[in-house]
């Protein structure tokens, strides 16, 4: 009786006891366009509210482009402004109109490079120790973890960066060879701050390989390392790939340790042991200083702003390829 009361409520007047796909010549599709016919006040709200928070999230985007792309447009209109200067002058100096952006993109190359080199092996590895090796137990204490490592403000990390790891390099390295502002320690710090990013999304991408994969090769007689390393590492590929790319792209985007333990000056040099200010790094000093709107000091923030939203759009799309191009379906 209750089954048949079921049915009676979700046909809505029709033949009773029976469900509009099993009337004789009616087809999936008749059922769902009866369903959708039907009017939903709470699911119509819900769907509106997604579709405004999507849409201000697209117009959010836009706004941000708009912005960059404006401002950036009168820095290069500028006649001061050269784009061949621009992308390979080796200066960044706009009090004297040289606008060289190869010192800054330098310096940012440098601290991220730093910060992957200690992130991604040390991510990779916790992740396949998370995935592979820890009992439930275990991954449910150091997982949450980790993950705080992600909650500490980045400029309590800056201030660490300046106050223990400089100290460090200049007791292991030397004073004389590791300044006080370096590029070096603010990568490291920059690498324990995306470490925690690398290892949440690579380690779910290894569960997410099915347990079938390591069953077979156990049977083959592989071991646990060999399992990990050989087969759900290459399965979980694409996943573990657009993790780097994010962990790059959040690097590069970095702003307050650089700004407070790079360095405060432009500085076009390959020793990471010197003091280079990155893009990040000199929009955070140049902004808090006294600019008049609409100078070229003033748009020239917004120019390396666009830099750093293509440099990370890049990274972005490189991902996507990626992932679509490596991404395995398992059933």
């Amino acid at each position: 009786m209750a089954l048949t009361s079921t049915k009676q409520a979700l046909v809505s007047g029709k033949l009773p006891g029976k469900l509009p796909g099993d009337l004789p010549g009616e087809t999936a599709s008749d059922t769902q366009s009866l369903l959708h016919k039907r009017f939903r006040l709470g699911e119509t709200f819900i769907q509106g509210f997604l579709f405004v928070c999507g849409a201000i999230s697209i117009l959010t985007t836009i706004g941000i482009l708009y912005v960059l792309g404006h401002e950036s447009l009168l820095f290069f209109r500028n006649p001061d402004v050269s784009l061949l200067e621009f992308f390979t002058g080796t200066k960044w100096q706009p009090a004297i109109l040289e606008f060289g952006i190869l010192p800054l993109f330098n310096a940012t190359l440098i601290t991220s490079a730093i910060a992957l080199l200690v992130a991604l092996p040390l991510g990779l590895s916790a992740a396949v120790y998370l995935s592979e090796y820890a009992t439930p137990r275990t991954r449910g204490v150091l997982k949450p973890i980790l993950e705080i490592l992600a909650g500490i403000p980045t400029v309590v990390y800056g201030y660490f960066a300046l106050s223990f790891m400089t100290p460090l390099l200049r007791t292991l390295f030397g004073a004389d060879t590791v300044e006080i502002y370096n590029t070096a320690s603010a990568g490291l710090v920059m690498g324990i701050l995306i470490l925690p990013l690398v290892t949440s999304m690579s380690e779910d991408a290894l569960s997410a390989v099915p347990g079938s994969l390591r069953e077979a090769a156990y049977a083959l007689g592989a071991t646990k390392l060999e399992t990990a390393v050989k087969v759900v590492v290459p399965a979980a590929l694409s996943g573990i790939t657009a993790a780097f790319i994010i962990a790059a792209s959040r690097a590069i985007g970095e702003t307050m340790i650089v700004a407070i333990a790079a360095g405060a000056g432009p500085s076009f040099t390959l020793n990471p042991f010197r003091a280079a200010e990155t893009m990040t790094g000199h929009i955070v000093r140049i902004s808090g200083g006294d600019l008049s709107y609409d100078s070229i000091d003033y748009n020239s923030i917004f120019a390396i702003g666009l830099m750093l939203f293509f440099m990370t759009l890049t990274l972005n799309l490189i991902s996507n390829r990626i992932v679509r191009r490596f991404r395995e379906v398992y059933e």
